[in-house]
């Protein structure tokens, strides 16, 4: 089997490696089936598509909708080569699973208006399925109505009319979408669990993301939450692109 590719932006060792092991877990997939590259720490090497299954893209401190001056050299690079990586992705409709970054990344290459209209909490969500979804095989097993993690600044506000919707919340009107037949994003994270969450608001306490005083009653109700159906979307991506 082809390995998958996971592109990762987190900067804090930690925090990177916690997703990466969620990733493996949850794709069950061995280390030397998911290469992971950081791209905070160095610019993207030369990648040629038909050396992986597909493409998984990770949740990032990265906000696609910033304005220009205010992104650090850093983020404008990934994202130049995101943009540049996605031309090729979408061209060929390779298969491609942005998890929270990705709609900012996959849905801003696509013509969507990302802004801070829908940013959401850090917490357990409700998320449902449209029609689209509940027929769609990346969602193949997933009930109309299941609890996933989240936490974004920013969101989709207006798909582009090519894109089809998939999934919700009452707070969030674009959680999942996709292009074409192979490309999917999603807002929610496919890959956390509550243990997961928590470790995240810990190493993040003092990043800006929230009141540092708030971390433990955020990590109080992550508790409250079990988020299992997600990590399907994971298992199906695999089990569906694998070659």
């Amino acid at each position: 089997m082809k390995p998958f590719l996971l592109l990762a932006s987190r900067a804090e060792d930690t925090a990177a490696e916690d997703e990466y092991r969620a990733y493996l877990r949850y794709c069950g997939l061995q280390p030397e089936q998911l290469q992971r590259i950081r791209m905070e720490a160095a610019p993207l090497p030369a990648l040629e598509l038909s050396d992986y299954s597909g493409v998984i893209v990770g949740g990032s401190p990265f906000t696609s909708s910033d304005p220009a001056e205010h992104k650090s050299a850093t983020q404008h690079r990934v994202e130049r080569e995101l943009a540049g990586l996605l031309d090729r992705i979408v061209a060929e409709d390779f298969p491609f699973l942005g998890a929270c970054y990705g709609v900012g990344t996959l849905g801003l290459h696509q013509g969507a208006v990302i802004d801070r209209t829908y940013g959401e909490g850090l917490g357990g969500v409700t998320i449902k399925l449209t029609a689209e979804g509940l027929q769609d095989p990346l969602l193949r097993g997933l009930p109309e109505s299941f609890t996933a993690f989240t936490g974004h600044k920013e969101a989709c506000t207006v798909l582009p009319s090519h894109a089809v919707l998939l999934a919700s919340s009452a707070a969030c009107p674009v959680h999942m979408f996709r292009i074409k037949s192979n490309l999917y994003a999603t807002q929610f994270h496919p890959e956390l669990d509550a243990e997961g969450l928590i470790t995240r608001i810990d190493i993040y306490r003092h990043a800006g993301y929230f009141p540092p005083e708030s971390a433990e009653m955020l990590m109080d109700d992550a508790r409250q939450f079990t988020a299992t159906e997600p990590m399907k979307i994971l298992l199906n991506f695999v089990e569906r692109y694998a070659s």
